[in-house]
């Protein structure tokens, strides 16, 4: 007996995650996705620009002491808004909107509560936490300065991350996108009115910083809190789920478990790094303040060219998700490779300016001092020498992670920085001084995705075998 099928109802739309062709919405999602991602960088980055201009390499040296404190708050803003949307994007799927609805008031008001209390557990422990993380006496000032106005902004900071990575798998992109932009459009007018024309020095920075935050906090905010529109499809923040649904703080927590280990993982790299380029800096002619300074800086331009490979993933993350609930392998399959293509493509280039044109890149940030700059170029040539590779481990561990593998995408997390890069700084300075850190990244760059190859290769193969058990006008 034939098994009749229900045709979907002409009259209901399509959910364009689950029908338009892979190769638009891939574009669609992971532009603005990487527009986001650039511009959380950018944060970081024009700070340094104006501080190196305006304050000095003491002054830059003072961010990068910070940076372990603000990506310690990243680490707990991508945990729950990754989780959240990929949580949210499997129940779309699924076709269970309420389910997909709850988790956006879940996580909003979950971000709101865990902020507040990173805040005041930073502002409480913050002198401590700065030595612990490489601040020497005369960087540790400026360090204090910094990093205190930027924990006060903590609440606005993680509902803007949050709430932007939910935009996306609510089908509106260009909004997380917009969400962001206005933010860093902001902080680029108000760092140079308030460290060159106030005089207000690494204080002004991080006012101009905390400021874009609460704006783009706002305009996302508003955007989920606006009717629907005759879009059922739109989730909103809703005062009858204000309370945190601890079942499903459970759930986006299991499921961002790997994109907050990421970023936990990059503070204890960072936290190493940094006091192992004081050590062998002040061993060296070149200085623990001027070496700590240099590879801020290129750790920053890192995090630029890794923004791409992020944005891509995030941008595929909803598309993965809502297809893994639809049971859609086809599409799977090819949201990865074409994602894995786009972000190697996109690593690449930017790998290529920056082997051809470092002076160039590093004169940006300042030249007051001639070993700094020296040192600074070096740096950018041998420890982005692989970076190329980081576009595949990047959309790799998304895929396992928007797909409801949590334990894979966990450990792909954890691969670089922390079994390879943190064990790379601490051996290899032993025998080649300040040049083995710099050595330490394109070794594990290039190891780390061999290994993930041994994961994703199976998976691929998998997803070949369901696609050929699938009825042909499925597959």
């Amino acid at each position: 007996m034939q098994t009749l099928r229900a045709e979907p109802n002409a009259s209901v739309p399509q959910n364009p995650l689950g029908c338009k062709p892979v190769g638009r919405l891939l574009v669609t999602f992971s532009l603005p996705a990487i527009v986001s991602c650039l511009i959380n960088s950018i944060y970081n980055i024009v700070d340094q620009i104006f501080i190196g201009q305006g304050v000095g390499y003491l002054g830059n040296a003072a961010t990068t002491v910070a940076f372990p404190v603000m990506t310690i708050l990243l680490a707990f803003s991508t945990l729950i808004g990754a989780g959240s949307s990929a949580h949210a994007a499997i129940r779309l799927g699924e076709k269970n909107e309420e389910e997909a609805e709850r988790t956006l008031n879940t996580a909003f008001s979950f971000s709101i509560l865990l902020s507040v209390v990173l805040m005041v557990l930073g502002l409480l422990f913050l002198r401590p936490l700065l030595r612990a993380f490489g601040a020497t006496d005369s960087i540790l000032p400026y360090a204090l300065d910094y990093t205190s106005i930027i924990l006060l902004g903590t609440p606005f900071n993680m509902v803007s991350v949050v709430l932007s990575n939910l935009a996306r798998t609510d089908g509106h992109p260009r909004m997380s996108m917009y969400g962001m932009m206005i933010g860093a459009f902001l902080n680029t007018i108000l760092d140079p009115i308030y460290i060159f024309v106030l005089h207000w020095g690494v204080k002004g920075a991080a006012i101009a910083t905390i400021t874009s935050q609460i704006i783009s906090a706002v305009v996302l905010t508003l955007y989920f809190l606006r009717p629907s529109r005759g879009n059922p499809r739109h989730m909103r923040l809703r005062r009858a789920y204000r309370r945190p649904d601890w079942y499903l703080v459970r759930r986006a927590m299991a499921l961002g478990v790997s994109s907050g280990i990421t970023q936990s993982v990059g503070c204890i790299m960072q936290v190493v790094m940094n006091n192992s380029l004081v050590h062998y800096g002040d061993q060296s002619a070149i200085g623990g303040d001027v070496a700590l300074s240099a590879m801020g800086i290129v750790m920053k331009i890192a995090m630029i060219m890794a923004a791409f490979g992020i944005g891509v993933g995030i941008g595929a993350q909803p598309i993965l998700g809502f297809n893994r609930g639809a049971k859609n392998f086809a599409r799977i399959r090819r949201t990865y490779l074409l994602a894995v293509t786009f972000a190697t493509g996109l690593i690449a280039f930017c790998w290529l300016l920056c082997q051809l044109f470092p002076e160039t890149i590093v004169g940006i940030f300042g030249k007051e001092n001639a070993a700094f700059t020296d040192f600074a170029v070096k740096c950018l040539r041998i420890y982005l020498f692989s970076i190329f590779c980081a576009g595949f481990q990047i959309v790799s561990t998304n895929y396992f992670q928007a797909t409801g593998q949590p334990l894979k995408a966990s450990v792909l997390s954890m691969l670089r920085q922390l079994l390879l890069l943190i064990p790379l700084i601490l051996i290899l300075p032993l025998f080649f001084g300040l040049d083995g850190i710099l050595y330490s990244a394109p070794i594990a760059d290039a190891a780390s995705a061999a290994i993930v190859a041994f994961f994703i290769v199976p998976e691929m193969r998998r997803l070949r075998q369901q696609i050929g058990q699938m009825p042909p006008a499925e597959a």
